[in-house]
């Protein structure tokens, strides 16, 4: 911006050095190529004075009439956002408050408008300023004008267009990184920036690594891990979306995309860069080994959450019982299984565990489950009556499924009783085994109340005999 702003200043030393020397010596000298500086140092202090230089003639064309008008009308203009927001801004937030059947991203994206309101302002106001200036005088009065109007501009976009990154670490990145890009490159200095990054090196054998190649990997990379997460996420929605394909598949499908386009922007990236993947190869050769030898247990989890995905063993969804563990399926990760308990805890199970120890699935290949209760009734009863009322009473139950009836057995003749076994299936396992079970021995003692049913317990007789000091006791 300064070599634009202050023209003259520059085109007034040479004319003055042409005017001092001869011209011999003057097309010698414009002729003449650049010193290269000897060290990367001298090249450092260099550019840097050359900005300093440019920076100084800048701030010197601040305080020419025109450019010192043009600022003070861009801080009005600035002031005048400033008035408009504080007067619109209210109003906006209580309109937005009554935008109830929106979705949730067009909420979003009002609520950014809301917040910058005022640099929206200043961007109109600055080019309805730029545009008035033009028309009433000569296009150079306005140039500066211009400039800052390209800089708000410019910066609101960036604003905007940063949004779309989830990660919030990395969004401020990449919105200040590109503030500082468009800054320089409307200003007119990003060759000079450039050089002086470029300068700033260290070497590491035949490896230069200067500042500006870190700033550009770090940007590419960004661009191919943005890329890369955007089809990885609108891929799996719709893979998930797909019913013909089963959930175990579908969470296979889904690691398997995420290792390929993150692994895939991985490299692309370090290549467009220029980085030499030789060294990497080899590199990764010898990490591999370590990895083999030290994480063992990680490397087998991640082997093993492979061989779950393929087999189709479990997915989410699935009720099963690993040791005194039941619950169902909640997700199913490079490491490890999160199953979910019925008193809301969640545990999350080794895959390693899940190939090398017995795992119960209650719902492996469809959903029903039986279960069983025991009781006993006095043997005064009819079994045969006894077996009819249990039945109705475990049918009547919720859950309780008709069209796979229940059945009762005598399985035996105990010292009081006689056992009997009370077998009926369900279909959601998920809604709990504890309950159901409770309901049906709730439906049991209802019923047998109703019908005389006794259930006997374990009662003793105490007889005292003659002579003992208890019945002596009891004479008295």
């Amino acid at each position: 911006m300064a070599n634009h702003v202050a023209q003259s200043g520059p085109d007034d030393a040479i004319q003055d050095l042409q005017e001092q020397v001869p011209p011999e010596a003057f097309e010698a000298l414009r002729d003449a190529p650049p010193a290269v500086p000897n060290t990367p140092l001298d090249e450092i202090t260099e550019v840097g004075q050359s900005l300093i230089a440019q920076g100084l003639t800048f701030m010197e064309s601040l305080f020419r009439p025109w450019n010192f008008y043009q600022v003070l009308i861009a801080l009005g203009l600035f002031a005048a956002s400033l008035i408009l927001r504080r007067v619109f801004a209210p109003r906006l937030h209580e309109w937005l408050r009554t935008r109830e059947g929106w979705p949730k991203w067009r909420l979003r994206m009002a609520l950014v408008v809301h917040k910058r309101l005022g640099g929206i302002f200043f961007v109109v106001l600055m080019w309805v300023g730029v545009f008035v200036m033009r028309e009433v005088t000569w296009p150079s009065r306005s140039y500066l004008l211009g400039i800052i109007a390209n800089l708000a501009l410019a910066w609101l976009v960036v604003t905007f267009a940063t949004r779309l990154i989830g990660n919030p670490f990395l969004r401020s990145m990449v919105r200040y990184g590109a503030w500082i890009y468009v800054t320089l490159n409307i200003i007119g200095i990003t060759d000079e920036a450039e050089t002086l990054l470029d300068s700033i090196a260290i070497e590491l054998g035949e490896t230069r690594i200067s500042v500006w190649l870190v700033l550009q990997a770090v940007f590419i990379l960004g661009v191919f891990f943005f890329v890369a997460r955007f089809l990885s996420t609108t891929t799996s929605a719709r893979i998930q979306r797909n019913e013909d394909i089963s959930p175990s598949m579908q969470v296979l499908a889904v690691k398997f995309l995420q290792v390929l386009l993150y692994g895939a922007a991985f490299f692309i990236g370090l290549r467009a860069v220029g980085f030499d993947l030789t060294g990497l190869a080899v590199l990764s050769g010898a990490i591999g080994v370590g990895l083999g030898f030290g994480l063992q247990k990680v490397v087998s989890n991640l082997v093993s959450g492979v061989i779950i995905l393929l087999d189709k063993s479990i997915k989410p969804g699935d009720v099963i019982t690993v040791g005194s563990t039941f619950g169902w399926i909640n997700s199913l990760g490079a490491r490890y299984v999160s199953i979910t308990t019925r008193d809301g805890r969640e545990y999350l199970i080794p895959n390693e565990d899940l190939i090398t120890t017995q795992v119960v699935n209650w719902s492996h290949s469809n959903d029903f489950v039986r279960l069983d209760i025991y009781f006993g009734t006095a043997y005064g009863d009819n079994p045969h009556e006894v077996r009819k009322l249990a039945i109705e009473a475990a049918g009547s139950v919720d859950r309780v499924l008709d069209f796979r009836p229940p059945v009762c057995h005598i399985v035996g003749f105990g010292d009081s009783s006689v056992d009997y076994i009370l077998r009926f299936w369900i279909r959601d396992p998920t809604g709990g085994l504890t309950n159901i079970r409770g309901n049906v021995y709730l439906a049991l003692w209802d019923a047998f109340e109703a019908n005389g049913i006794s259930i006997p317990f374990p009662q003793r007789e105490v007889k005292v005999l003659e002579g003992s000091e208890l019945g002596h006791k009891a004479l008295d």
